[in-house]
This record gives C-alpha cells, sequence and structure tokens, in this order.
C-alpha cells in the first residue's frame, strides 16, 4: 500500500492498517515560540555604525504567525486526509464465499458455504473528503473452511481440493481486498477495488451499506466474480466430472470495525 500522509503502522493481527497523524497549527506555533531563546543580530548601519537587536520568543512568535498567514491554505484533499478517522476490522466480522452447482447432473451436487476463520483488515474513513478513504482486507487462505453441505466426507473432500487445487495455499498464502476509489452515494459508498485471488488481481466493482457509530464502524457488502478470471479451474467430480461447481462465485463480507484511539 502507498504510503500517505497519514502513516501506515502495523496491526496486532498481522495486517496493515492506517495510523492517522493530526497537525494542529496553534499547537506548533506555541511549540516554536516556546522552544526558541532570544537571539541578539546586529550589523553595521549608515555611516559604519554598528548596532545590534534583541529578538524575544514572543517577537518571533509573531513573526511566525505572519509567516503562517501568509502561507498557501492547504487543499480541501490534505484537510480531508487529516480529518481522517481509523477503525480495525473486528474478528467477530464475516467473510465467506458462496459456490453454486453446475452441470449435466448438477443436482446431484452442492452449493457450498466457504468462511474465513481468520482475517484482518482497517478502513480509514474521511468524512469530509470520502473520496480519500481506505479499505484494505487479509485473508490466509487456509483458514478458509468449508461450513456445508453437512456432510462430513464431502466437507473433508471439498475443502482438500479447495486448499491444494484451486487456491494453491502453500503458493498463494493470501487472498487481499484493497479498495483504489471510493464514491459517496445515496445508498452507501461504490468502490472499485482490487480482489487478489490465487496470486492474481483483478478489478472488482462493490456497492457498500455502511452505518457509523461513535466508535464503530458495520459495512455489508457483497461481490461476485468468475474463478476462470483469476486462472481458477472450477472443482469437478462425479461420474466423468459430470458434477462440478459454477464458474461464478459470491462474496459476501459483513464487517465491524472497532476506531483506533
Amino acid at each position: 500500500m502507498a504510503d500517505t500522509e497519514n502513516g501506515n503502522a502495523g496491526s496486532p493481527g498481522g495486517g496493515p492498517c492506517f495510523k492517522p497523524t493530526v497537525r494542529r497549527w496553534g499547537t506548533a506555533l506555541i511549540d516554536a515560540a516556546g522552544r526558541a531563546r532570544s537571539q541578539r543580530r546586529g550589523g553595521v548601519g549608515h555611516g559604519g555604525v554598528p548596532f545590534e537587536v534583541l529578538t524575544t520568543p514572543s517577537r518571533l512568535a509573531v513573526l511566525t504567525l505572519l509567516a503562517t498567514l501568509a502561507a498557501p491554505t492547504p487543499a480541501p484533499a490534505q484537510l480531508g486526509a487529516r480529518d481522517s478517522v481509523v477503525y480495525r476490522v473486528s474478528p467477530i466480522s464475516r467473510f465467506e464465499v458462496k459456490t453454486g452447482k453446475a452441470g449435466l447432473f448438477g443436482f446431484a451436487g452442492h452449493e457450498h458455504v466457504i468462511r474465513a476463520r481468520g482475517f484482518s483488515g482497517c478502513v480509514m474513513y474521511s468524512p469530509n473528503a470520502p473520496s480519500l478513504s481506505r479499505v484494505e482486507i487479509t485473508v490466509p487462505a487456509d483458514s478458509l473452511e468449508v461450513l456445508t453441505p453437512p456432510d462430513t466426507a464431502e466437507i473433508r473432500k471439498v475443502t482438500e481440493a479447495m486448499r491444494t487445487d484451486i487456491l494453491r495455499v502453500e503458493q498463494y498464502p493470501t487472498i487481499s481486498f484493497t479498495s483504489k476509489t471510493v464514491t459517496a452515494v445515496d445508498s452507501g459508498f461504490r468502490l472499485v477495488a482490487e480482489l487478489t485471488l490465487a496470486g492474481q488481481t483483478r478489478e472488482v466493482p462493490v456497492d457498500v451499506r455502511v452505518a457509523i457509530g461513535s466508535d464503530t464502524l458495520r459495512a455489508w457488502a457483497s461481490f461476485a466474480v468468475k474463478q476462470t478470471d483469476f486462472g481458477i479451474k472450477p472443482f469437478r467430480g462425479g461420474p466423468a466430472g459430470t458434477v462440478r461447481v459454477a464458474d461464478r462465485v459470491t462474496f459476501a463480507i459483513e464487517a465491524v470495525a472497532v476506531r483506533v484511539p
């Protein structure tokens, strides 16, 4: 992730996180004045007469204030970044993948719900400049587990195939979701995000509903992708491969994030 004015810091969960830095001009001005000490400055005037001027901390503060007022006003984007709020994704959030079934004998197969047992992420929200907001979620690929159908033997078979043949978790250990653009809309936000799956990255459009409280942020989103767009060959089994998982899969995210102090 590119560095921003807000800076980056590692989160306890191992994923990246944003740590905003708020710069207050008044505080900076007072600090500058407090650190300054009286200085003697001099020179030679007309007629070769030497002179000396005592510059006091208060005078330095006034000069600094005048210089600050004369400086260009920060752009709205800069102000929005400084006013941003950072939230860390909570473990109670849900990240699921839902597959369909396809094929001539698709009725003999099953739809599967796959859930991530571990993931991390952060949201940087800029209320005064929503387009500067950012979202990032990282999922360990080997944390994905098949939940349905309630058939232990099939769950083991599908889970093993998913990890070794489809996701190749040893070669590609993480799945990541990172926003590129954020646009405020009536229903919430519209994102264009980069989804990295099995080592391949593709852009996906995502509509997100959001509820923002004083210290928490909740978000709901779902989007569909084709496995073949990521170089993944959909799972196929049964007699002569007549039972297979559909190419199109749906990601469903229900995120709960807590404000970082």
